[in-house]
């Protein structure tokens, strides 16, 4: 059985948070709810936080790009969010570029990212100082 990956929405936007390994049949699952869910709640942004994946493969890498693209279909942007070093290094040496994928190092930066792309003001955020 394929573990499903809970999808939240925050405001506009929504957020995957992967928490464990995915195989071929979670992540195609996950794609299949992301995409529904883009569709069902008229989101615009997509956030997936990876600070819990210590190792990445060119499967994952895929997976990203591939969750990105389905998404730029159905008209929202996405960025991966809490990117360790090592899965970056990795990712570089793999020769995975992620095309059409942003990234920002925190949740935080991620939907500030999303709402720049937007050009407006983030929803639900405290005014504060720009974010660096």
């Amino acid at each position: 059985m394929s573990l499903r990956v809970p999808v939240l929405r925050i405001g506009d936007s929504l957020l995957v948070s992967i928490q464990t390994d995915l195989d071929d049949g979670s992540v195609l699952v996950l794609q299949e709810d992301l995409a529904a869910r883009v569709v069902e709640d008229g989101a615009t942004g997509v956030v997936i936080d990876i600070s819990a994946v210590e190792i990445v493969d060119s499967f994952v890498g895929r997976m990203l790009a591939t969750i990105a693209a389905i998404s730029r279909m159905l008209d929202a942007e996405t960025v991966v969010v809490g990117m360790r070093p090592a899965v970056a290094i990795t990712l570089v040496e793999l020769g995975l570029t992620l095309g059409g994928v942003r990234t920002a190092l925190t949740l935080e930066k991620g939907l500030k990212v999303l709402d720049d792309a937007r050009g407006r003001r983030p929803q639900g955020l405290p005014d504060a100082p720009e974010l660096r």
